[in-house]
């Protein structure tokens, strides 16, 4: 079988911990403790190389990648720290609005420092270094910076798995480009293995479908990574605002009203760290319009709880480009991503997933 040549652009906590996750379960032949599939078609996770690297900040530019991925800011918890050398120094990406103005207010260890280096031809180094697919990690509302790194995927023939909220693989035109490419894309806003949304999602339908009147619903989130610390640009949070309420709007019947539902992050906690705390509470109406409400806490360390669906979407797009099947992905699009072309309840993208892996559907 042959290895799954990945490039990934943002090397921060998710990065990290996919890389260390990726070395973790390459010792363990049929250990499936934390990952949903051991086997993609003939795929496990030692067939994932990571071949190129693309970050902005001084501290990872330059540096070799399993050096880079334990450089501040980067706080998520260690999986393994007995990285093999790659043989990759991570490249000068383009830093466009990947940054945002407020993030030089704060302390270097919690914050980004871009180097001065010249970026690099992305491009030619996703052709030289052989990449079939590019995984963006940039901070959310890097607007123009996932649409760059895309636009470098069309020309050089690599799929994109774009993990932040940017609509790409959910947008119609840049669908259509990459269908006419005959590239596999997937997106958009990577969801966690057990995280806020997912659960949300879960009881709200399960509200939905025992005959529950959803009235009123909230999502809270806190965390001390770079992510929440950058998220505190509210500027930067519209496209992650529609994707999360979409996410969980879509497993009612009648969407709720703008005032009924709130969804998003809400504060910085530096001592957080990688670690995410969810708040939510759902409020409605059970037989004879008796009131109830559920409140709910979620812990989790936020990065590796991510890495555990990109390590199945980075698979199933290699199948597809085995395949020779282009464009949207919708199977593992609607799986591990907020942001899908189309929304589907979480067991029916299930189902589609394992029909994928079969080859029963196309995509």
């Amino acid at each position: 079988m042959r290895e799954i040549r990945v490039a990934v652009t943002g090397i921060g906590n998710c990065a990290s911990s996919l890389i260390q996750g990726l070395h973790y379960y390459a010792g363990r032949q049929k250990e499936m403790i934390g990952l949903m599939h051991y086997d993609i078609c003939g795929y496990k996770p030692a067939d994932i190389r990571i071949v190129a690297a693309f970050d902005v900040d001084k501290r990872k530019v330059g540096k070799p990648l399993e050096q880079a991925i334990f450089s501040s800011p980067n706080c998520t918890k260690t999986i393994t720290k007995d990285i093999p050398r790659s043989n990759v120094t991570v490249s000068m990406g383009h830093v466009l609005d990947g940054v945002s103005p407020h993030m030089k207010e704060y302390p270097p260890e919690r914050t980004f420092i871009v180097s001065k280096d010249s970026p690099c031809d992305v491009v030619k180094t996703l052709k030289e270094r052989q990449v079939e697919i590019l995984i963006n990690y940039l901070p959310v509302g890097s607007e123009k910076a996932a649409r760059y790194y895309a636009q470098c995927c069309l020309e050089s023939g690599v799929s994109f798995v774009n993990c932040i909220p940017v609509f790409i693989a959910s947008d119609k035109e840049w669908a259509n480009k990459f269908k006419q490419k005959k590239i596999p894309v997937i997106g958009d806003d990577v969801k966690s293995q057990i995280g806020a949304t997912i659960i949300h999602r879960t009881l709200t339908k399960l509200f939905s479908d025992r005959g529950v009147t959803i009235d009123r619903t909230y999502q809270l989130n806190t965390g001390g990574n770079t992510d929440f610390l950058n998220m505190l640009n509210r500027d930067r949070l519209v496209s992650k605002k529609i994707s999360k309420t979409e996410a969980v709007q879509s497993m009612l019947d009648m969407p709720l009203l703008p005032e009924n539902i709130h969804i998003g992050p809400s504060d910085y906690v530096p001592w957080q760290k990688d670690n995410k705390v969810c708040f939510m509470r759902l409020e409605g109406r059970i037989f004879g319009d008796i009131p109830i409400d559920l409140e709910l806490r979620l812990s989790v360390e936020d990065s590796p709880n991510s890495a555990g669906c990109m390590i199945d979407a980075i698979r199933c797009c290699k199948v597809a480009r085995d395949r020779r099947v282009g464009g949207v992905l919708e199977s593992i699009s609607a799986y591990t991503m907020k942001h899908p072309i189309h929304q589907y309840p979480d067991e029916i993208a299930r189902t589609m997933v394992e029909q994928f892996i079969r080859g029963e559907r196309e995509r």
